[in-house]
């Protein structure tokens, strides 16, 4: 959080956040639990391309299942921190509700595009969210910050094989770059809502219930969505479906968001930028060892070039 920002929670009264209010992962050290985090963020597209669900089948049950873990944390940390103001459980429950619309995009940029390239598509967000801070909040933006937005947009058009030599030929002849890339668009442009309202939201002494709420509401909004698209499949999986899909729940929904959420308010800016750059690097190699996903050199390239515009981003962003 800015200065700016935490002057306006102090002007609005707020309480101080408590990250964790001594829970075990405040025990841990922030670093090893934002990188595990991030591996488990990693490794979710090569979840959904095992399963072998369609986009809103995988994004709904992400959510569903997670909540059959989520639920019991979040009653019990409510008997602990006492109840979650009003005003902050909408907030929760409006940023879930762009985080499901996100998984439902996400999953079907991958059909498209593979799990690697998907993730990195995703990180779209680290230039939407702050532009998101700008508009309602009124932060400025540093020149480094805008230097880094065609390099994005350039690295995301040759990532997702939109220009140059096309996508990969894992994608398969259904795969369309232009797709992958709108889709993986739009899942980072939701997915930066979903960071923005949980910013406003903070944690204030909760850590599982906030999550708890968005992933509740995602569920719906992905159930929503991924019906009137793709529709919810269910009977048709088989049991290493669900197996594969139990593990997206319990590694992408409830491990990433409860690990990351307590190191991240943790770290020094240089590490958390750090930390930003691994989910994309690590999904294109989890792809390629996993699933034997093989990019394009000039996806490779694109890839970089989004790394890259993640570095000038975040540093262009401590500058403000």
């Amino acid at each position: 959080m800015t200065r700016r920002e935490s002057g306006r929670e102090e002007r609005r009264g707020a309480r101080p956040v408590r990250d964790g209010t001594g829970s075990l992962l405040d025990r841990i050290d922030p670093t090893v639990l934002a990188v595990v985090g991030s591996g488990c963020t990693s490794a979710n597209g090569v979840f959904v391309r095992l399963s072998g669900a369609n986009a809103g089948t995988a994004a709904f049950l992400r959510c569903a299942l997670a909540l059959v873990v989520l639920v019991p944390m979040a009653l019990v940390e409510l008997r602990r921190a006492g109840r979650r103001p009003a005003r902050l459980l909408a907030l929760d429950a409006a940023a879930g509700l762009l985080l499901g619309v996100d998984y439902v995009f996400w999953a079907a940029s991958i059909h498209h595009v593979g799990a690697g390239i998907a993730t990195v598509l995703l990180n779209v967000q680290v230039v939407v969210f702050p532009l998101l801070v700008w508009a309602f909040l009124g932060d400025r933006i540093s020149r480094g910050f805008l230097a880094s937005l065609p390099v994005m947009l350039v690295g995301l058009a040759l990532a997702a094989g939109a220009v140059g030599q096309g996508t990969a030929a894992h994608a398969g002849p259904e795969g369309d770059p232009w797709l992958g890339l709108a889709y993986g668009l739009a899942a980072g442009i939701t997915y930066a809502g979903y960071l923005f309202l949980s910013r406003l939201a903070g944690g204030r002494g909760h850590t599982v219930t906030p999550v708890c709420v968005s992933t509740a509401t995602a569920a719906v909004s992905a159930g929503l969505l991924g019906a009137l698209w793709s529709g919810i499949d269910l009977m048709s999986l088989d049991a290493r479906a669900w197996v594969w899909l139990s593990l997206l729940a319990l590694t992408g929904q409830v491990l990433t968001w409860l690990l990351v959420g307590s190191a991240l308010p943790r770290l020094s800016a240089t590490t958390g930028a750090a930390v930003l750059v691994l989910p994309p690097v690590m999904a294109v190699l989890l792809g390629a060892l996993v699933l034997g996903e093989r990019a394009t050199s000039v996806q490779l390239v694109g890839c970089a070039l989004v790394v890259l515009a993640i570095v000038v981003a975040q540093r262009g962003s401590r500058t403000t």
